[in-house]
């Protein structure tokens, strides 16, 4: 007969023994997990960044031998990470920023990722022509952990965070979740830092930033041409990662010269966008003559509203308002208006929106069109980066520009006078956004084919979601500019005379004046004319002029290597007298019922189109008291979109099931977009 007090007294032992274990382990991970707040720690230290070249003995560049008096224009990536960054490093990418400049300036280079087997082949990439500028745009938030994390002789090295971080230790899943369970390592931190990583005080991770922020200054001077030539253009920079409520503001920042702050401010210490254009400010555009800087928005689409927010609608005294959309002014001239992580010019279905459903509109979009989103309206949600939460036309560069309007109306200043361009936000060092047909994904893992064509991915904790297959490769910034430097390529961003495209090198030009419509598109001295008439893109008209209103002169060429052009739209969009949003789509030149097609079986194109196209166009519904906006969009013939191209490459039974998806555009019309030209009253 079994004895049941030692039983039980061993069972009760067993149980406390257990507890106890329980116990240890959990104090064990939070002091593993512990965090220190960063927001306001070591002010000093912020306020005394020096600001200063990299290497001071350097020569400066040359002047450049080419000098173009109407400008042209060159084309260049400002959204580019590299292995430095912590979303890049753990899903993979060992691209270093040197191979990143190296590849634009049309190198080849094999997409290797971290635990490739010895002797494997990795594709090979390539641009089809150089780019002319770049700027690698490394995350400043975890930029010091990701360099301790992989330093053998860091104190972080062998922490429980760095571990998992790295893949030494693995979380019980599946293959495909490890490297999100790597980012999730890190990004569980939010706006904190790990205590075990980064020291009592967080100097460990400062120090170790700005040991990255300098090598990359290195780099990018290494490759900048500075010589007469003017042939390659490196641009320092950095991306400023903030999100709220998984509601994404997230800034990249571009310096005008080589000399810059010698620390790259974060999210974590700078809570607000307001607080990093106000250290930007005080220390480089007011704290040193040398040092110029602008903040380019991008994923709006991902903002819930909050990305262009009106200061007038916020809880601010009047004169905070004002002060607040003035310093925006003076230091964020552009918007991203496409990426990889989708479209942000306009979306269809925002209520308080007034006007006729434009079908373009539906371009890329990371939420299915379909979907029925409740309008945020004068509000702002959460949880876009969740692929939730309510949309707003203050998510979009259209409605902000229209919200603009009522904004100077208000407050006496336009803080969302945004010029346009578009970046590829590429996780792999390459920015490929020509390689529709040869797409390999934004990311390390992307590689694989089944990856990137996946419906969707979730990173554990609520901290963000993804939709590979509605990712797309991306596009690029398009600048005019009398040389390729980069003070002119600064200062024409600064004017913003700068286009964006989807990826191809369309080059649309836009003027408007009041003696624009007497210019002669044939005439070999047009554009001579439309700077001495009138204003680019990027410019503003006051009025009125004539009783019929500006005209505009709107121009494109193709891309020699991709499609032909269909047609060139300009947009209007503009606030009523009761403070309502409009928008108005006009097609002025080429023809939209050309008969072009795309085979869904074997993408071969048919159909006309256009390698030129330009116009003289007016506003048939211009009112001389209304303030608006004018940009034009240019569209090519329809096109496979890149996941189409990989579902026909397969088998059919082995096509997954996004090739089949209803809901999933497999045809594109790519594109390219001006920069505004605003109009106000007299």
């Amino acid at each position: 007969m079994i004895k049941t007090k030692p039983v039980l007294k061993a069972l009760l032992y067993l149980f406390l023994l257990l507890l106890i274990c329980c116990l240890i382990t959990l104090f064990w991970l939070r002091q593993e997990f512990s965090r220190i707040r960063t927001e306001g720690a070591a002010a000093d230290y912020w306020q005394s960044v020096p600001v200063a070249r990299a290497d001071p003995a350097l020569p400066h560049p040359r002047e450049c031998d080419q000098h173009y008096p109407e400008k042209r224009a060159f084309f260049g990536a400002l959204h580019v990470h590299t292995a430095a960054s912590y979303d890049a490093s753990a899903f993979g990418t060992t691209t270093t920023v040197d191979d990143a400049y190296r590849f634009a300036r049309g190198e080849s280079l094999p997409l290797r990722l971290r635990g490739d087997p010895p002797g494997s082949t990795a594709p090979v990439m390539q641009l089809p022509s150089p780019l002319d500028f770049i700027a690698v745009t490394d995350h400043a938030e975890a930029l010091g952990e990701v360099r301790l994390c992989y330093d053998p002789g860091s104190a972080a090295h062998g922490t429980l965070v760095c571990r998992l971080y790295r893949g030494d230790l693995k979380v019980p899943a599946g293959d495909d979740m490890q490297a999100v369970l790597r980012l999730a390592t890190l990004a569980i931190f939010g706006q904190d830092r790990s205590r075990r990583v980064c020291g009592e005080d967080g100097s460990r991770c400062r120090k170790q930033a700005a040991l990255a922020w300098l090598e990359n200054q290195r780099s990018t001077e290494r490759w900048h041409d500075r010589s007469g030539a003017c042939d390659f253009t490196t641009l320092h920079g950095y991306e400023y990662t903030l999100a709220e409520e998984s509601a994404n503001l997230h800034r990249n920042v571009i310096f005008r010269s080589a000399r810059v702050p010698q620390a790259v401010l974060s999210a974590r210490e700078a809570p607000s966008p307001e607080s990093l254009w106000r250290w930007l400010d005080s220390r480089c555009i007011e704290g040193d003559p040398e040092c110029d800087v602008l903040t380019i928005p991008h994923n709006s689409n991902w903002s819930n509203g909050r990305m262009w927010f009106p200061y007038s609608n916020r809880a601010l005294p009047p004169a905070e308002q004002g002060a607040q959309a003035k310093l925006r002014a003076k230091l964020e001239p552009l918007a991203e208006v496409m990426q990889t992580k989708g479209d942000s010019e306009c979306r269809n279905g925002i209520a308080s929106v007034i006007g006729a459903t434009d079908e373009f509109c539906d371009f890329e979009k990371l939420r299915a069109t379909a979907e029925e989103i409740e309008d945020c309206n004068e509000t702002v949600g959460r949880g876009g980066m969740l692929l939730s939460g309510c949309t707003s036309r203050y998510s979009f560069v259209r409605y902000a520009l229209a919200a603009g309007l009522r904004e100077r109306s208000r407050l006496g200043v336009n803080p969302f006078s945004l010029g346009i361009v578009a970046a590829t936000d590429t996780h792999n060092g390459l920015p490929a956004a020509q390689s529709e047909v040869r797409y390999l994904g934004s990311h390390g893992t992307d590689r694989q084919v089944r990856r990137r064509l996946e419906g969707r991915t979730e990173v554990p904790g609520g901290i963000g979601a993804g939709s590979p297959v509605r990712y797309n490769p991306g596009g690029l910034a398009g600048v005019y500019a009398s040389q390729n430097s980069r003070g002119a390529l600064f200062d024409a961003m600064k004017n913003r005379e700068t286009f964006g495209t989807s990826g191809p090198r369309i080059v649309p030009r836009m003027f408007a004046g009041w003696n624009l419509g007497k210019l002669d598109c044939q005439s070999p001295d047009v554009i001579r004319q439309a700077y001495t008439l009138g204003v680019p893109m990027g410019g503003e008209l006051t009025g009125p002029g004539t009783d019929n209103g500006p005209a505009f002169l709107v121009s494109a060429s193709a891309d020699p290597g991709a499609g032909l052009l269909q047609r060139i739209q300009i947009i209007k969009v503009w606030i009523d007298a009761d403070g309502h949003t409009h928008q108005a789509v006009h097609n002025v030149a080429g023809d939209p019922d050309n008969g072009a097609s795309v085979d869904p079986a074997t993408c071969a194109v048919s159909g006309s189109g256009f390698t030129q196209l330009c116009a003289n166009w007016r506003d048939p519904q211009f009112d001389p008291q209304t303030a608006a906006v004018y940009y034009s969009r240019v569209l090519e013939n329809p096109a496979c979109r890149w996941s189409q191209w990989d579902c026909i490459r397969m088998a059919e039974e082995e096509r997954p099931a996004s090739c089949t998806d209803p809901g999933l555009p497999w045809k594109i019309q790519e594109r390219a977009w001006t920069s505004p030209i605003w109009y106000y009253p007299r």
